[in-house]
């Protein structure tokens, strides 16, 4: 069976094709051959299901996932990789804990190491450290972030040839948002119109979506409906700041 069908059959989970994008990368660098680079990445604009994928793929391949923090050190970054590895209070120097993480992750090679907002790692200047890791251990790693990361990585020479291969995020198409209506509003009939809507006002961010979704449920409870088309106007989250009221009082003199 294929991914994408069983991903398709899976129950509680939409498969949405930055889902199944995410897969194929994960069993793409797990069955990579011994010569080949160990580490890929899934990029593209905030709200466009990056996260969930990974979580998805988390679950379905026993992943060490950790998203990495603004306020984060190397320290932080490797006492969290070691508290997902199963050691409950790491200590030691970084290079202790960099040689403990390498150590553990070693234990199983097919075990993806998945890092999420992996561009915080090329800001604060870890790309190195994560590349000793990615060296050292041989695990499947799998980088996760903004549409920027790319060029982010591309910096750093030594960490940006060794990447086996590049998943471009995808918004959201018609049946992402069929998909995810079916998910978080089951009880709900939307008309295709609606789901256009929603795709376009949403710009094709699955998160945007989902907010969407949960606007027009609102809705539909406010007016006693199950099946909803063009009649909808409540409205939607479209991203765009509101617009300055008249007679706003910022700014003015006390």
């Amino acid at each position: 069976m294929s991914e994408d069908s069983f991903i398709n059959k899976s129950p509680g989970h939409a498969p949405l094709k930055n889902v199944v994008a995410m897969m194929a990368l994960v069993r793409k660098v797990q069955a990579r051959g011994p010569h080949l680079p160990n580490i890929v990445v899934m990029h593209g604009p905030s709200g466009y299901g990056k996260s969930f994928a990974s979580v998805y793929a988390q679950n379905k391949t026993r992943a060490i996932r950790v998203e990495v923090g603004d306020s984060w050190t190397r320290k932080t970054f490797l006492k969290s990789i070691l508290r997902e590895l199963g050691v409950n209070e790491p200590k030691g120097t970084i290079p202790d804990m960099a040689e403990r993480a390498i150590e553990l992750l070693g234990d199983d090679f097919s075990r993806p190491l998945m890092i999420d907002e992996a561009d915080k790692l090329a800001d604060k200047g870890f790309l190195e450290l994560l590349r000793e890791v990615a060296e050292r251990s041989q695990v499947p790693v799998v980088l996760i972030g903004e549409e920027a990361l790319p060029s982010k990585l591309a910096r750093v020479e030594r960490v940006h040839n060794r990447i086996l291969d590049w998943a471009p995020a995808q918004p959201c198409d018609l049946d992402d948002v069929r998909h995810l209506a079916r998910l978080y509003v089951p009880k709900l009939t939307l008309s295709d119109p609606l789901i256009d809507r929603v795709r376009m006002q949403s710009d094709g961010r699955a998160r945007r979506v989902v907010t969407n979704l949960d606007a027009i449920a609102h809705w539909a409870r406010n007016h006693g409906q199950t099946e909803i088309g063009i009649e909808y106007d409540g409205g939607f989250q479209t991203g765009r700041p509101p617009a300055p009221r008249p007679g706003s009082a910022i700014g003015r003199a006390a």
